[in-house]
């Protein structure tokens, strides 16, 4: 990282007979930065900026210009500006103040940036995904946050809710011996709060999934869709933390390079275990949740085999009787037959009035009956 004494470029410099600031930037877009469609001049997104001295707050600023104003009259101080949501005009205003780069204003205004380091000539821009887990809806929330480090200044402009930046910025003014050290030791504490807000993450979902293996194994059918929906938010999960592992490598690898303090090496040393450790849980976790939803698969299938099953046994016991019913109404059907066509009132019938008729058709109808029911027995139909 950059030396914090090097000040920025500005416009222009206070003097000693000319003491008054100039007036704040135009709401315009300066040359070379993207139009971008107007907004609400009055409207701010100045979560807070302060001007520090030697690691203790001097003064809180209650707008952009009066920062730029007592900046300019203390040069030796470090500009922390905090922005949530900014206008284009707000981030043009600090562009031209600080000598932004206009591809990183122009990220910072678009958002929906994959976490990344990058360095234009003595400031570097860093985007972070930060993560928080919300209990009552059991999901993963992400946020996008940008950071501008520059020679006597940090921008942090936040998109979304995580993280808490006023949590890290008391942190650091009860320990002025560490905001001392400049720019650099603030990125060092906004990059443990996003590394320290993974870990809640990471205990949620270990939860969801053990949870989710004795729904599996319960036969939920409701599992699938949970496991899916947690599957895609440990995609975005890695997505943050991964890209993580390299920045932090980079950063330590200019150790030398730009003179960065011992403490704040030793400080960015934990941060980068911190991630490594947590990109480890979220490859496990990615892993795990594929072997969970091929188990689920395998179980589902399993299921619907057995429930095939009992409906094919469940058949066959259906069509044994019908065999039956049927035997026993074919066997019923031969007597009646022959019963029917000697009941019929014709006074013309060969053998009606032949003695041994009687006997004869009841014959008949024995011996039918008994060859149906020795067929359908061979068969297995009885």
């Amino acid at each position: 990282m950059s030396p914090t004494p090097k000040r920025p470029r500005r416009r222009t410099e206070p003097t000693l007979t000319d003491p008054a600031p100039r007036p704040p930037a135009p709401a315009t877009a300066p040359a070379g930065y993207p139009a971008r469609e107007e907004t609400d001049g009055e409207r701010t997104s100045v979560v807070q900026a302060a001007l520090y001295r030697d690691g203790r707050r001097a003064s809180t600023p209650d707008s952009l210009a009066e920062t730029y104003r007592q900046l300019r009259t203390h040069p030796d101080g470090m500009a922390w500006i905090g922005l949530h949501r900014p206008t284009a005009e707000e981030l043009f205003s600090l562009a031209a103040e600080f000598d932004l780069h206009e591809l990183a204003v122009e990220d910072a205004l678009e958002a929906h940036q994959r976490p990344k380091l990058e360095r234009y000539g003595d400031t570097l821009f860093v985007v972070l995904r930060a993560a928080r887990y919300l209990d009552a809806q059991e999901r993963v929330d992400f946020g996008e946050l940008h950071v501008f480090v520059g020679p006597g200044f940090l921008i942090t402009v936040r998109h979304g809710a995580a993280p808490d930046l006023s949590a890290v910025r008391r942190r650091m003014e009860e320990t002025p011996e560490l905001l001392a050290l400049g720019p650099e030791a603030v990125l060092y504490a906004v990059l443990d709060a996003v590394v320290d807000g993974y870990a809640p993450v990471v205990a949620g979902v270990q939860i969801d999934m053990d949870e989710i293996e004795t729904e599996v194994f319960g036969g939920d059918p409701a599992v699938s869709r949970r496991i899916y929906e947690l599957a895609r938010e440990m995609v975005e999960f890695q997505r943050a933390t991964s890209p993580l592992v390299g920045m932090l490598n980079g950063l330590m690898a200019g150790f030398t390079k730009y003179g960065t303090d011992e403490e704040l090496q030793r400080y960015l040393r934990d941060v980068a275990d911190h991630v490594t450790h947590t990109s480890e849980r979220v490859d496990g976790f990615r892993q795990a949740l594929a072997d969970i939803l091929t188990v689920n698969a395998t179980l589902v299938t399993q299921q619907q085999n057995a429930e095939m099953r009992a409906l094919a046994e469940a058949g066959f016991a259906q069509n044994e009787e019908v065999k039956k019913i049927s035997s026993w109404a074919a066997i019923l059907f031969a007597p009646t037959l022959v019963g029917t066509v000697y009941g019929m009132n014709f006074d013309h019938m060969p053998e009606l009035h032949w003695a041994a008729g009687y006997p004869f058709a009841i014959l008949l109808m024995a011996l039918v009956c008994t060859s149906l029911y020795m067929v359908f027995k061979r068969r297995g139909w009885l």
